[in-house]
């Protein structure tokens, strides 16, 4: 879908819920996601279903519209698989209470490998869930081991069997490039496998160390013990992502989004929503919102996120959601930077039609100045990254920002491209979004 079909696009919402358990807490993970008890599950359950109750009465106090045809949902985390199965029942029978959930939508949950009980797969497919997001991210076993993960090959490659009896064919596996020890070799291995598998979705990452995450920590105090001083340099990684390209290319998963490939008719539907600017309410831990304002044509957009805070998510005495509203000239940055990460890219004529021509002159100088920069084309009104502009993506969104002024103050941060808005930190904080801590 492109930018000019938005509006027509706005009947529908996704939900996500953040899911943040875990049985380990990967190394170069900075989400509000860690190991806690079990007996926290049904707390946490709780407080979900209570905010998807309430979710109606907070947007219409907050003015915004909140459509009630839910189109595609998804568990992200942490590992959303570690909830027990009359769990699953439970967020699901709510969603069907409050909502009205397509026959056909799309219901995706992330896990971890070696992860998937029998019980709780069983429930999944109950409740209709169709797609399956496994966070692989090598697999070479030693790889994945430096990197805080419990999964071993054989146990990827055993899940997808069992996924694919239970009737859920719709598969993304996730591969981060840049991980402790790896090598090229390495990772034309962890492609390969990939391949093997054929699966309809893959999405490869090029790790970014956070100073907030255990590796970071290491990478800045000098330490051993997560392997921080045998991390590829970053043209290795550049060259590992660009060989990933190359290779999916081949074996017909294309490239629809800087981090995403998929086989024709294969893309995250969910995920597409976060990069086309459709509404989306996040539910749980940290978990972000989009939503329009319900006064007619004002052009205001409501981003919100909640609480990192466990204890205070589950006491319920969290101050309410942070908040950022968005005029029209944070948005247009927004469609650009977000616009910009799908292949389709930005067509030029449909931003004329959502901002006004004289409102995207400043930025369309940007585009023609970094297209002479070897970093986007501009072919037929529509505007790209090229291979060397994907590389450098932040960096390119970032000549987006402050162009214009802003048309109303924002109670709340401005959302950081890098992340996309808010993102990963995320509407959806999902791994195949934008980065690979989760799972």
């Amino acid at each position: 879908m492109s930018i000019s079909t938005q509006e027509e696009a706005q009947d529908s919402v996704g939900l996500y819920f953040s899911v943040p358990f875990c049985r380990a807490k990967c190394t170069y993970c900075n989400f509000a996601s860690g190991v806690y008890p079990a007996s926290e599950h049904q707390r946490y359950v709780d407080r979900l279903i209570e905010e998807l109750e309430n979710a109606p009465a907070w947007a219409e106090s907050m003015r915004v519209e909140l459509p009630r045809r839910v189109d595609t949902v998804y568990f992200g985390g942490g590992t959303p698989v570690l909830l027990a199965p009359e769990l699953f029942t439970q967020i699901f029978a709510a969603i069907h209470r409050q909502f009205a959930l397509d026959s056909d939508a799309e219901i995706t949950v992330e896990c971890a490998p070696g992860q998937l009980s029998n019980a709780t797969l069983d429930a999944m497919v109950a409740a209709g869930v169709n797609r399956v997001s496994l966070g692989v991210q090598s697999f070479i076993d030693r790889e994945a081991a430096l990197s805080g993960r419990l999964h071993t090959r054989a146990q990827v490659l055993e899940d997808l069997r069992r996924l694919r009896e239970s009737g859920i064919a719709r598969l993304n596996l996730d591969l981060l490039a840049g991980l402790a020890e790896q090598t090229l070799n390495s990772w034309r291995e962890s492609l390969s496998i990939l391949l093997d598998t054929a699966v309809s979705h893959a999405s490869v990452y090029m790790l970014e160390i956070d100073e907030d995450s255990r590796l970071g920590r290491e990478l800045i105090s000098g330490g051993v013990r997560y392997g921080a001083g045998l991390v590829p340099s970053d043209d290795m990684i550049a060259q590992m992502y660009e060989e990933a390209v190359a290779a999916f290319a081949a074996h017909g998963l294309d490239q629809y989004e800087i981090s995403n490939f998929a086989r024709h008719g294969a893309e995250s539907k969910h995920n597409l929503r976060y990069w086309q600017r459709r509404p989306y309410l996040g539910l749980g831990l940290d978990a972000s919102s989009m939503l329009r304002s319900a006064d007619s044509g004002d052009g205001i957009v409501l981003r919100a996120t909640t609480t990192g805070d466990l204890a205070a998510y589950l006491a319920g005495t969290a101050a309410g959601h942070e908040t950022a509203w968005l005029g029209p000239a944070q948005q247009l940055e927004e469609a650009w930077f977000l616009g910009l990460r799908r292949n389709a890219g930005v067509r030029i004529a449909a931003l004329r039609k959502e901002f006004g021509p004289q409102a995207i002159e400043p930025s369309l100088a940007v585009a023609q100045r970094l297209a002479g920069e070897g970093l986007l084309t501009i072919q037929r009104g529509t505007v790209c990254l090229t291979v060397r502009g994907r590389l450098i993506s932040n960096d390119v969104f970032a000549e987006f920002l402050g162009l214009g002024p802003t048309s109303r103050p924002a109670p709340g941060p401005t959302p950081d491209p890098g992340l996309d808005p808010g993102l990963d930190r995320d509407p959806g904080r999902s791994s195949e979004v934008h980065s690979a801590a989760a799972n």
